[in-house]
């Protein structure tokens, strides 16, 4: 059954069966997000949004309703803004403030965007692209389509779909390395919670003296860094209750329903499968699989980065809070801490994870800016 009958039996729609190959993926990012429930608000859109492409309706298609999402709100960068907005309302960072040295985590946790930069372009991938699939290493969704859709939008799907899936994963990918890299004694050992105390004007300001702080020093991570701290603002201000609570369900809510349905609409065959054109489309694959060794990366230097704070400070740190420096708030920090109770029922490392959690969260904003900055005045 050539691609020509098919076209012809579906009045004129493109239907081939790359494109048919493309609705069971689809149905496959349904299956994951309703039955095993892996970061379904998310990969359910997309996996309804990767249907309806492959049916006529792609953001390719000149006259789609998803065509003008995409260009209100991917093209714009305004979807992933509106959910950094709603993220900052949810995040308190008062364990970070607490433990300003677990901004050192966060940093450690960001290595994988960098060593995957410097991968893809050995593999041969442009420096726009490689830059682009190097922002899977953030774990951060909004983070990875804001880079990708400036750098190399014919990426963002796969980008996309890599950076969502593989943060729900976090529970099957990290307590392996957690147990790889650690020893039992390592994991058991106890960090004491007696930080300093954070006045609340203390909270309230650092939204402010972050964002001016980030805009100045890397003006390319400003709207993301400050959409983040916006949604902080209004959540630890106490005065805009209303706001604070719509930033953290309606407005995140609607933003992330547009933007999966998007991202789903650019999963065409063509770019992900085969272009009769191009042939087949191995660098899918490829983006992939190196998306999923920047997540293994970030971890593994984290957890090294933690082993050496536990050699310096004499064992006082559990090296499982470096697993924490991703930005993937708040399941690594609670993962890393179910992974410390189950060598010790009495090490509670929650807050010590959490400070380092949020710490990864602001530093994968920065890393993202940082790299936009530096490929686009290097192009």
């Amino acid at each position: 059954m050539n691609a020509d009958f098919l076209t012809a039996l579906f009045g004129g729609l493109q239907f081939g069966w790359a494109n048919a190959l493309m609705l069971l993926v689809g149905a496959l990012l349904i299956y994951l997000a309703v039955a095993k429930e892996y970061e379904p608000v998310l990969l359910l859109p997309i996996g309804f949004g990767c249907i309806l492409a492959n049916l006529g309706m792609s953001v390719y298609a000149e006259h789609s309703f998803l065509r003008v999402l995409y260009q209100a709100g991917i093209e714009t960068e305004l979807f992933p803004l509106l959910i950094f907005i709603g993220v900052g309302a949810m995040i308190d960072f008062r364990p970070l403030l607490a433990q300003p040295h677990m901004a050192l985590l966060g940093a450690a946790g960001q290595f994988g965007i960098f060593g995957i930069l410097i991968l893809a372009r050995l593999m041969g991938f442009p420096l726009n692209e490689a830059a682009s699939i190097g922002t899977i290493g953030a774990i951060d969704g909004p983070t990875a389509i804001f880079v990708t859709s400036k750098l190399a939008p014919d990426l963002l799907g796969p980008i996309a779909v890599a950076a969502y899936s593989y943060m729900s994963l976090i529970p099957i990918i990290q307590p392996p390395l957690m147990r790889l890299l650690t020893t039992r004694r390592e994991r058991q050992i106890r960090m004491e919670y007696a930080p300093r105390p954070v006045s609340q004007p203390a909270v309230i300001a650092f939204p402010v003296l972050v964002t001016v702080a980030i805009s100045l020093v890397a003006p390319a991570a400003a709207p993301l860094i400050a959409a983040l701290m916006l949604g902080n603002l209004l959540k630890e201000s106490g005065v805009v209750e209303r706001l604070s609570k719509s930033a953290q369900n309606e407005i995140i809510n609607m933003a992330t329903l547009f933007l999966g349905l998007t991202i789903g609409a650019t999963m065409t065959a063509e770019k992900f499968i085969y272009d009769p054109a191009s042939g087949f489309q191995v660098r899918t694959l490829l983006v992939m699989g190196l998306g999923l060794l920047a997540f293994g990366l970030d971890t593994v230097a984290g957890l090294l980065f933690g082993k050496l704070m536990a050699f310096l400070t004499g064992g006082k740190v559990n090296p499982l809070i470096g697993a924490c420096g991703i930005s993937a708030f708040p399941m690594a920090g609670r993962l890393a801490a179910q992974q410390a109770l189950k060598d010790d029922p009495d090490n509670y490392i929650l807050m010590h994870a959490m400070g380092a959690n949020t710490a990864g969260q602001l530093a994968s904003v920065v890393a993202g800016g940082a790299l936009l900055a530096l490929v686009s005045a290097l192009l």
